[in-house]
């Protein structure tokens, strides 16, 4: 997989993907106060690229930065134009679009507000998140030894650049055990979300997911409940313990780059048959028909022009 393109957008002007650089003083690599988004793009019927729920990635990403008590340089409609002219420059029909805010370089400390803040945007080829076995035939996750970020230490709702190192700490344990993906805890022991995407659960008629309390709110998570809903089956965001993976029909991960990825595993114990669920399996299907523009009532979600 390679992140390379041919040019990345970089406060309002393209410039060559070698020339986008930042200086090594640049606060936001010293102290991780930043906001970053994920979004997809896929190719639509008629051959051009479709951008999954760009609003909503835009609109988040803004209120990330307004959490942070900083305000865009950008307006939305211009980050939109933004995302799309990274797709089309590149010549991709298909792709991973990255926005990020960080706060350059000029003066140095946790108090300080003087330095700019500055908004790039890129775009890269990304295949399957979670690899594409685990999403044909299911993952193995392990419950972290590292609990979530407390919701009073962190902006749960805000995609932060600085949260991250909680995931990469439970996800570099788990891969090193052996796993493909961790699930995290919250501080009462409670199931909250794996390194990167929103977790569900069926047990018979009972589809559950944590509610928004330590969590990323996430887009795909919308997605998945809209079309769950849509296809007769309800859901319910409840607060519910590791043992729910252990006695469910089925369970799965979701998120812009892991899209729906069946949970086969958890700490040594199948879920379900060991098996991607017929629910997984559904929504695998209709999520991939709405990202490239063939599920109707999905297709006010597509950003193009």
């Amino acid at each position: 997989m390679s992140i390379e393109s041919e040019v990345i957008w970089f406060d309002g002007e393209f410039v060559p993907f070698e020339k986008a650089q930042v200086h090594v003083l640049s606060h936001t690599l010293h102290y991780g106060l930043g906001a970053f988004e994920g979004i997809r793009a896929y190719e639509q019927p008629d051959g051009k690229a479709g951008i999954w729920a760009l609003d909503a990635h835009i609109e988040r990403f803004l209120l990330s930065i307004k959490m942070m008590r900083y305000e865009s340089p950008f307006t939305a409609d211009e980050l939109r134009e933004a995302c799309l002219q990274v797709l089309e420059r590149n010549n991709f029909t298909s792709a991973y679009i990255r926005p990020l805010a960080y706060l350059g370089h000029g003066t140095m400390g946790l108090g300080s507000r003087a330095n700019d803040l500055h908004i790039a945007i890129s775009a890269w080829n990304w295949g399957a998140y979670l690899g594409e076995d685990g999403v044909n035939n299911g993952i193995r996750v392990k419950t972290s030894s590292f609990t979530r970020n407390h919701p009073n230490s962190v902006l749960q709702r805000a995609k932060i650049v600085g949260h991250y190192v909680n995931s990469i700490l439970a996800r570099y344990e788990a891969n090193d055990d052996g796993y493909d993906e961790a699930l995290l805890l919250d501080q009462n022991g409670y199931v909250a979300e794996g390194t990167g995407e929103n977790v569900f659960v069926a047990k018979g008629n009972v589809i559950m997911t944590p509610p928004v309390l330590n969590i990323l709110p996430g887009i795909t998570r919308n997605s998945v409940f809209e079309i769950l809903r849509h296809e007769g089956h309800s859901v319910e965001e409840a607060v519910f313990a590791r043992d729910a993976f252990y006695v469910a029909d089925e369970a799965w991960m979701v998120g812009t780059a892991a899209e729906v990825t069946p949970v086969r595993e958890l700490d040594h114990r199948t879920v379900g048959t060991g098996k991607p669920g017929p629910i997984t399996k559904m929504l695998q299907e209709k999520y991939g028909q709405a990202v490239r523009g063939q599920l109707d009532y999905m297709h006010h979600h597509i950003g193009r022009r």
